[in-house]
């Protein structure tokens, strides 16, 4: 008989290319829900060791401090290789582990096309990971060595960066965005060092983050809401009740 092993199940699992993708793009979406009383978690894949500013190390505290900030119930960095990762079987086993780990029933994946193209890249590998996850021939063991259960999470939706592109939801995350600001300045070596030794980056352009603020208020606006994260989905959305919608 099969005995499988389960850790902590998360209702929303973030998976994210770099450390600090989760904040810009969906830490509202992560905190509204922890609000409701949600188990929220994020997995980091590279720790962002190719950024032109700051070190592992430094990146390491700062999203640590973001987690503190935001309230999650785990964080964890699968030390892929920034910029070097694939979407291969390796890779999508490790993925398929921590799925299996956390059980989540819905998964925020990062940009299916965006500027950089580990984004794009993390949201396939996170794509074909979480359908691997769900077949049952594909074993996987936990950290203690046990067989783990086949798992697929409900819903999935890729949230948007710095690419604007055409949402199919948007969440109103007006309760949530002063923590998400709170959590994105966490990350000061990328956003808000102003040592003169220190290149300047496109993201380090204090535009960027007027940028971010810009796209809550219209994501917002378009729902009647102060701001708003946007989403896409491969698949069609669905609803039972049309009277739950904003």
């Amino acid at each position: 008989m099969l005995r499988f092993f389960y850790t902590m199940k998360l209702d929303i699992l973030a998976l994210a290319a770099h450390p600090d993708d989760t904040e810009l793009g969906c830490a509202g979406t992560l905190y509204t829900h922890i609000l409701k009383g949600k188990k929220v978690g994020v997995v980091d894949f590279t720790q962002g060791e190719l950024g032109t500013r700051g070190t592992v190390a430094i990146r390491t505290k700062e999203a640590n401090d973001a987690s503190k900030i935001l309230g999650l119930s785990v964080r964890e960095n699968l030390k892929f290789r920034d910029g070097f990762f694939r979407n291969d079987e390796a890779h999508q086993l490790a993925l398929v582990q921590k799925i299996r780990t956390y059980q989540p029933d819905i998964v925020l994946a990062n940009a299916l096309d965006d500027r950089h193209p580990d984004h794009g890249k993390a949201a396939q590998l996170s794509i074909d990971a979480l359908f691997l996850s769900g077949l049952r021939m594909v074993e996987t063991t936990s950290d203690e060595g046990v067989q783990q259960a086949p798992w697929r999470p409900r819903l999935v939706l890729h949230y948007i960066q710095s690419k604007m592109l055409v949402p199919d939801l948007i969440v109103d995350v007006s309760a949530g965005w002063d923590k998400k600001i709170e959590a994105i300045k966490a990350f000061e070596s990328q956003f808000f060092n102003t040592n003169k030794n220190e290149p300047a980056t496109y993201i380090s352009n204090p535009e960027f983050l007027k940028m971010i603020e810009a796209r809550g208020k219209e994501f917002g606006h378009s729902i009647g809401a102060a701001y708003g994260e946007g989403f896409q989905s491969t698949r069609n959305v669905g609803v039972e009740n049309l009277f739950e919608l904003l």
